[in-house]
């Protein structure tokens, strides 16, 4: 069984116990997340089965979409609303202040990543060493908010609503914290719901519970084949002769390529069989899909 599984995780649990659930339902251990979702959030979480995992970090690098509710006047340790009151401060921001706050994060952006994450230093995930009271300085990272879309200002509960498109490796508990240090009032995220992850949408995901239910009909239409994640690869199928080849190694070549450009490589009978690089005149494979399926 190999794929990708367009989850959509619900809050609670998570995005370990997300793998831990397909494992037992699917009956195969090979099962790989794409990008971390803190257990209060809900949402996208894109998983690989089997040789889908060869393309794991490649998902996981694609930009994210997140609807997130940031509740301004109160900080946490943790950055988000079920963390440790650090303060809470009056809010005096207007509505026009709050909206060029939030929009002054558009754009590439600094953010230190918050102690209460998955980050690992020397081995240690840094939320560990957080719940032993330990500090580590962290130096500051550039990401990418390519959108902000404010949806809703509730002046009266002090709550923003927005939609943020964002590169990898962003945090969204940690721009809400810092939309509301610039407004002089703190802020925290107290709710969040990826709705995009690359081409992966909140429209198209399934539940578990879904996906429990059809698994026990037979029904796998739920897993999508492992290409479709890799469409915007130009597509070559080889003749028998050649594919079989470049499946035992051989170095083959194809003229007509540009060098260095990537692409899927399929034989005659539409087999999806690796991912390739052209090196020159020749086939350099980066992922390969052929052979025994893991367990």
């Amino acid at each position: 069984m190999n794929g990708i599984i367009n989850v959509n995780k619900p809050p609670g649990i998570t995005s370990h116990d997300v793998v831990y659930r397909l494992r037992k339902i699917l009956n195969i251990k090979k099962i790989g997340h794409t990008g971390t979702l803190d257990p209060d959030a809900e949402g996208v979480l894109p998983m690989c089965v089997g040789k889908g995992t060869k393309i794991a970090d490649e998902l996981t690098a694609k930009e994210k979409q997140y609807l997130a509710e940031l509740t301004l006047g109160i900080t946490t340790d943790t950055q988000d609303i079920s963390g440790e009151i650090i303060k809470t401060r009056a809010v005096t921001a207007s509505r026009e202040e709050i909206e060029n706050a939030v929009m002054s994060f558009t754009g590439e952006i600094e953010q230190i990543p918050p102690m209460y994450s998955a980050i690992k230093v020397n081995g240690r995930k840094l939320y560990e060493l957080a719940r032993e009271g330990k500090t580590v300085e962290m130096p500051p990272r550039s990401v990418t908010v390519y959108n902000i879309e404010i949806m809703d200002i509730d002046t009266v509960n002090n709550k923003v609503s927005l939609l943020v498109d964002c590169s990898k490796g962003t945090y969204i508990r940690t721009l809400c914290n810092d939309i509301g240090e610039k407004l002089g009032c703190g802020g925290v995220m107290s709710k969040l719901k990826r709705t995009r992850s690359g081409d992966f949408r909140i429209e198209d995901s399934y539940t578990l519970e879904q996906i429990e239910e059809m698994a026990k009909k037979g029904d796998f239409s739920f897993l999508k084949s492992i290409d479709s994640a890799l469409s915007k690869y130009e597509k070559v199928v080889l003749a028998d002769k050649n594919a079989k080849r470049l499946c035992h190694g051989v170095k083959i070549k194809i003229a007509g390529i540009p060098d260095g450009t990537i692409f899927r490589v399929y034989d005659e009978q539409k087999t999806f069989l690796a991912l390739c690089k052209a090196d020159g005149n020749q086939v350099e494979i980066l992922r390969a899909f052929f052979g025994e399926d893991p367990k």
